[in-house]
């Protein structure tokens, strides 16, 4: 009897054991693609009077989630920010936006709280490199550029001229969440990343002790476990 008792406690024990097992957490990669608007202006010092301007951004993803909280994101991603001059001050139907594209690398700390719903948090660095720009701007303001008629609280500096500086990095911080289905896992997610570089020369001599990027992004992503 003490045997058959024994024999027992030992099966319990092993099948607790194994199912143990079944439920720890195993790591896991995702690969993935995402997209979404942007909506970006410029901060600058001294302060020039900007409106957000809407462009786009899209990319690849990679995750490692490590433990079953907490992973890292990194993306790859091609993004259309910039800005609008606001003549509010200046009424006189002027027309004025610069874009500036670039290819972003951002690495974040990935956070979740939930199972097949998951509540998202991502924070990190972000790196950029700008690979173009364009300016556009109306018949009006440029007849006003060109004459001697320019108001005296309105900045020209910017006009016709590209950024000095390609290199962008800062920091970005997203909220969503993420639904993980039968084929595949769907994030949603807003984020807002903060510019430490500048765009333009920063220096005493220069006219701009800051110009950088303040940039919303609504996003996404569809990833994948492949393995």
């Amino acid at each position: 009897m003490t045997r058959k008792i024994i024999y027992a406690f030992f099966f319990i024990i092993a099948a607790l054991n194994l199912n143990a097992q079944d439920n720890a957490f195993k790591p896991e990669w995702n690969f993935g693609v995402g997209f979404g608007p942007t909506f970006s202006t410029v901060d600058t010092d001294p302060k020039l009077k900007t409106k957000y301007t809407m462009g786009f951004h899209g990319g690849l993803s990679a995750r490692y989630i490590a433990e079953k909280y907490v992973g890292v994101l990194a993306e790859l991603n091609y993004s259309r920010l910039g800005w609008e001059t606001d003549f509010k001050d200046n009424p006189g139907g002027y027309e004025h936006s610069h874009r500036l594209n670039y290819l972003e690398l951002p690495f974040m700390t990935h956070i979740t709280i939930g199972d097949k719903v998951r509540f998202v948090i991502n924070i990190g660095p972000k790196i950029g490199l700008l690979l173009s720009e364009k300016e556009t701007m109306n018949d009006n303001l440029k007849k006003l550029l060109v004459s001697e008629d320019i108001p005296a609280n309105m900045i020209t500096y910017q006009y016709y001229r590209d950024a000095d500086i390609k290199f962008d990095y800062g920091l970005i911080a997203g909220l969503g969440v993420e639904f993980r289905t039968g084929v595949g896992n769907f994030m949603f997610e807003g984020r807002y990343a903060f510019s430490l570089g500048d765009i333009y020369h920063n220096s005493k001599s220069d006219y701009f002790t800051r110009s950088a990027n303040r940039v919303a992004y609504a996003r996404l992503t569809y990833f994948i476990k492949p393995f």
